[in-house]
């Protein structure tokens, strides 16, 4: 750690309790891997739904919707949101989108939170297990993300943050398998909560640093975001990267088509029960020029 931080000028504090935190929770995962041939099939799918609702509690709540504004959401979604989004125990909904915007505004810079450019460990889980760069702090300050606090959703979740994680982390997905099914309580807290939630870490986190690696740029070679596949799948829809990055704005996150990208479904789906309004999307004729202007010709 020390290495990288003299390279980047700032020297930065190990957080040891999160290296401790983060290791026993990988420890207890790997474990979990052993209890899926004694696991109810439904327990493993319940699982797999809790996945799904932590990845729409990050990618349509946290991000598309709060952290880039791409999309508006009327008041009963925005509480499904926030629920999912405690579920994921990413850091609450305004810590969440305050440092994904500075990770857009500065990206790759000492500024953004996750900076690609100090490797893959560090933009994956190392930027966790270290005191924030003082870049990220000083000019974060000179941010505005009131608009963040004005939606009385994002007040409650944060006031109440730890107890909602406890509740929808853990408790929800470890209670519902036990009291309807009769699974045991040991297998559902190990598959339901810990080996569901690290998994999602993982996958969220592969957006950071994978798809900052690997991949081609048809819209923009100049960045270092790509178009990664395999972080898509698991991300359900966000390994469109190098396009995010050139479009922030885009509710879609990709160019709309047969694309796979689960979150604009849901979103989609939202819209026709009106619960949605004002997607906002790049224009076909923007999109194409911008490819013709800096892409790489890969797309």
């Amino acid at each position: 750690a020390s290495g990288e931080a003299g390279r980047t000028g700032c020297r930065q504090a190990i957080v040891w309790r999160n290296v401790v935190l983060m290791g026993l929770l990988h420890l207890g995962a790997v474990y979990a891997l052993s209890l899926v041939p004694r696991a109810q099939l439904l327990t493993l799918l319940w699982a797999y739904f809790c996945f799904l609702m932590t990845a729409l509690g990050v990618t349509a709540g946290a991000h598309r919707l709060w952290s880039h504004r791409s999309y508006k959401a009327k008041l009963p979604l925005r509480i499904f949101l926030a629920a999912a989004n405690s579920m994921a125990f990413q850091n609450d909904i305004y810590e969440w989108s305050r440092d994904h915007r500075m990770h857009h505004k500065y990206s790759e810079t000492d500024a953004d939170p996750h900076n690609a450019r100090r490797g893959f460990f560090f933009s994956h889980i190392g930027w966790l297990f270290m005191r924030k760069h003082r870049d990220v702090i000083e000019k974060g300050r000179k941010l505005d993300f009131t608009d963040l606090l004005d939606d009385p959703v994002v007040r409650f979740q944060r006031k109440y943050y730890k107890s909602s994680v406890v509740l929808m982390c853990f408790v929800f997905p470890t209670f519902v398998p036990w009291y309807l099914w009769g699974e045991s309580l040991w297998n559902a807290y190990f598959l339901a909560s810990i080996l569901r939630y690290t998994i999602s870490l993982n996958v969220a986190w592969l957006v950071n640093s994978a798809a900052h690696m690997y991949g081609n740029r048809p819209y923009d070679k100049s960045i270092n975001p790509r178009q990664n596949t395999f972080v898509n799948l698991g991300a359900i829809g966000e390994g469109f990267h190098n396009y995010h990055h050139t479009f922030p704005f885009d509710y879609s996150a990709s160019e709309l088509g047969l694309k796979f990208n689960p979150t604009t479904w849901f979103i989609d789906f939202m819209f026709w029960l009106g619960l949605v309004t004002d997607r906002r999307q790049a224009p076909k004729e923007m999109i194409q020029a911008r490819k013709e202007r800096t892409g790489d010709g890969s797309a």
